[in-house]
């Protein structure tokens, strides 16, 4: 099957935050992040994210249908609790590019959306100019964790392959509801880096 993918950004970004949220509140309800999404709660995280100089969402689209999505901007426009650990580690926050959450419904997986999503975040980064490095964070959970499912498979050596690292401490704390919570709780995110 033949995805069309393109770089939205500017106005033409709230064209796709109705999509972007549907994908979230169900890409993102699986391990590890396990999120109980609300559309009330998306649309106070994504009207931060449209509002961003410089932010970029990369669609996949099956013939009008968008079938996953993935985000980016300048770090200096996330949120304070990405930029923090930046900051504390000493780096110069202008220079640090961040790619945001990638989703994409299941059936399309394994057919290099993947490499697509960070190859268009990157493109952007560089057309923008200004920026060292490409960041992005992942959600840590116990390894012993109840819901965690046996035949899961981190992304760990694609995003090595991508020429990403972990840097040791440059982790951020961020609250969301998790599935069978009742309330939002902090988590864990440790950055992976790359020179861009």
């Amino acid at each position: 099957m033949s995805l069309a993918i393109e770089a939205v950004t500017g106005e033409a970004l709230k064209g796709v935050l109705g999509d972007l949220a549907r994908l979230r509140i169900a890409v993102f309800r699986d391990w590890p992040y396990l999120y109980d999404g609300t559309e009330a709660y998306e649309r106070e995280y994504l009207a931060k994210f449209i509002a961003a100089r410089g932010a970029v969402c990369v669609v996949a689209r099956d013939g009008d249908k968008i079938v996953g999505a993935s985000t980016a901007s300048p770090m200096a426009e996330t949120d304070e609790e990405f930029i923090a650990p930046f900051k504390a580690a000493g780096y110069d926050i202008d220079k640090v590019f961040y790619c945001g959450e990638s989703v994409l419904i299941g059936d399309y997986r394994g057919q290099g959306v993947g490499n697509r999503f960070f190859d268009e975040r990157e493109a952007h980064a560089r057309r923008l100019g200004g920026f060292e490095i490409s960041t992005f964070c992942r959600v840590v959970r116990p390894d012993d964790h109840p819901l965690k499912p046996a035949d899961y498979r981190p992304l760990d050596e694609f995003w090595k392959k991508r020429g990403y690292a972990p840097v040791d401490g440059l982790v951020a704390y961020y609250s969301w509801k998790d599935i069978g919570e009742d309330a939002e709780t902090e988590k864990p995110l440790q950055f992976w880096t790359r020179k861009l």
